[in-house]
């Protein structure tokens, strides 16, 4: 798990300001293909604004964010295919059912005519298939979590940014949201994540890094 992996997203001594309030301090963060960094630390030391900047949906106050070597925005088109995200709320649109929303994704991101198995399957893993007629603001805070989750499952990518990709999630869903992500760096993803579940981090990152106050302070 060492650095020989080619490296999918950098973020090199990176500060960020709102005003007057620093919020990262030059933070250096490297996610290599198949790897899997975990970012901990309690609420407002500047871990979803980091994840923000990974994005490309904030420039750096300083510092570079490195898609591929590339500084690309948000919806650049290499972006928009290869990095999958699911950051704070995840929006939705309430008039589409929970199975219309993933084939959308799914059918923007290529799938075809693979899209309805694909979407299948992954309304079963995450215990989605017995409301998939329904629409968003029917489902309880877990399940609206599952389903945008499931929106990353049902596309190709080669980067993906979770901030407490736990939340709201039970013991069980944990653990199995846990085999997915081992199973998208067996596949050569990389995965950046923000989270406050310990046991998650240690069972998915090969590294964890703190934040305190915007600066990193560990790195295991």
């Amino acid at each position: 798990m060492g650095n020989e992996r080619e490296t999918v997203l950098l973020l090199r001594d990176v500060d960020q300001s709102y005003g007057a309030r620093r919020v990262l301090e030059r933070v250096s963060v490297r996610v290599g293909a198949g790897g899997c960094v975990a970012l901990l630390g309690e609420n407002g030391s500047g871990k979803s604004t980091l994840l923000r900047l990974a994005a490309g949906r904030e420039e750096p106050a300083a510092g570079s964010v490195l898609f591929r070597g590339e500084c690309l925005a948000e919806d650049h088109p290499r972006r928009r295919a290869e990095v999958a995200t699911v950051l704070d709320q995840a929006a939705h649109y309430p008039d589409l059912t929970v199975r219309e929303h993933l084939m959308l994704v799914a059918l923007a991101h290529g799938r075809d005519r693979r899209a309805k198995p694909v979407v299948d399957d992954v309304l079963d893993a995450h215990r989605l298939a017995g409301h998939a007629e329904a629409y968003p603001d029917e489902l309880s805070s877990g399940q609206r979590q599952l389903m945008a989750l499931a929106t990353t499952e049902v596309r190709p990518y080669s980067l993906l940014l979770l901030d407490e990709p736990e939340q709201r999630l039970d013991a069980g869903a944990r653990r199995e949201l846990a085999g997915r992500l081992k199973a998208a760096r067996h596949r050569g993803a990389a995965v950046l994540l923000a989270t406050h579940d310990s046991a998650l981090a240690d069972a998915v990152a090969d590294t964890q890094l703190a934040l305190t106050d915007g600066r990193l302070v560990d790195n295991r």
